[in-house]
């Protein structure tokens, strides 16, 4: 079984806050995790509601009663975006349990919706809500559980999805990854509110995947599909509200040169983006076009997952084409420059030096498919493998 980094970090969270919020994409193990903490690592009892069952929803259709019969005891509450005005009532539920003296560990809401589209209709739980997600497996916690073993080209391509990824063989792993991409757009998305048909929906996304690591022209795409460009990005929205994809912002320090202003866009599961593009063996992926930009968003997602909230992230380019695949902020002015390479030998242009220096960057790295460490040319940059470089990110 795979050690999820982020249980430690639950546990914490129920011991000192009294709502913990659990957010990521359905099917990532949410649930498992939720269960496994309350049986484990908590000394009071637990009820468990999932609100995918219409019995359980029907049990907080008067949720203030009904949520009062359990003072004392942790309330998991599953799948909470099917509800979103149950924290207007929590808000109250808290403050009560809070005067009786139980300060912690009240309520873990599971939810697979975002934290800003959970919160467009409820009042704030500000000081009394901590915010936790959970990704697919990263590649740090594949490594931890086997490191002799660890594979990084399985989870580069099957993505870190627990059943893609821990499938038997890559054939299933597909097979799940087609039957999870039909459910969201045929099931999961309609039932947070977006009406959008499941054909536009898919061909959409699938057209996000050609351009996997670009900054996304909305109004070509909207042109391809027939709307507006407004609507291209209600859509684009919708997919990163669902952990789907991921929008890395470009970098918003002062420079004389002129930047590039829009977002660059990743799919956040490189299983996930395979199977839209249709590449369903290793090999296939290799021969690839996109298979640069698909290794770069493996790396990209792991970096960004394992960040603690002390970092910032962005990405840098001029109009000129000069960048940097990644630019980390961090504590103590730290300004890392992360270039991305599949290259078992990995150079540099003059670009990258450059950009360097207009963010002023105290760190440049450049993680590659290897795994040894060592200094590049000019002997100011580090060549470093992803288990490594996530290591020491860990420790920051």
């Amino acid at each position: 079984m795979i050690i999820r980094d982020l249980e430690q970090k639950l546990t914490n969270a129920l011991a000192n806050m009294p709502v913990v919020t659990l957010l990521g994409p359905r099917q990532v193990g949410k649930t498992t995790l939720a269960l496994k903490i309350a049986e484990r690592g908590l000394d009071k009892k637990s009820v468990y509601l999932d609100l995918e069952l219409d019995t359980d929803l029907a049990k907080l259709s008067d949720p203030e009663s009904y949520l009062r019969r359990f003072e004392k005891q942790l309330l998991i509450i599953d799948e909470v975006q099917r509800k979103p005005d149950l924290f207007r009532i929590l808000r109250g539920l808290v403050d009560i349990r809070k005067r009786a003296g139980e300060k912690a560990g009240q309520f873990l809401l599971l939810g697979s919706a975002s934290r800003d589209l959970l919160q467009q209709s409820s009042e704030t739980l500000a000081g009394r809500i901590r915010y936790l997600e959970l990704s697919p497996f990263s590649a740090l916690e594949v490594y931890k559980t086997d490191p002799e073993g660890f594979n990084p080209q399985k989870l580069w391509f099957r993505g870190g999805f627990p059943d893609s990824y821990l499938a038997e063989t890559d054939n299933e792993s597909w097979e799940w990854r087609n039957d999870f991409i039909s459910s969201y757009i045929e099931r999961d998305i309609p039932l947070m509110g977006p009406q959008i048909q499941a054909t536009r929906m898919k061909k959409f996304w699938t057209m996000l995947a050609h351009y996997h690591g670009q900054q996304v022209i909305l109004s070509e795409l909207g042109k391809s599909l027939e709307v507006s460009h407004t609507t291209i990005r209600s859509y684009l929205d919708i997919l990163t509200d669902f952990y789907m994809v991921r929008q890395i912002q470009p970098w918003a320090g002062n420079t004389q040169k002129r930047l590039v202003k829009s977002p660059k866009i990743y799919l956040r599961d490189t299983g996930i983006l395979h199977k839209l593009l249709n590449i369903s063996d290793f090999e296939s992926l290799l021969g690839n076009p996109i298979v640069g930009a698909s290794w770069e968003g493996f790396v990209a997602e792991n970096i960004i997952a394992g960040l603690s909230s002390k970092w910032q992230y962005s990405y840098y380019r001029t109009t000129a084409q000069t960048e940097i695949d990644l630019v980390l902020e961090g504590p103590n002015n730290q300004v890392w420059a992360v270039e991305i390479k599949r290259s078992a030998a990995p150079t540099l242009g003059k670009g990258f030096h450059t950009a360097s220096e207009d963010i002023k960057a105290t760190h440049k790295f450049v993680v590659y498919s290897g795994t040894e460490r060592f200094p590049m040319s000019g002997g100011d940059t580090e060549a470093i493998g992803l288990i490594e470089f996530l290591k020491l990110l860990e420790d920051k």
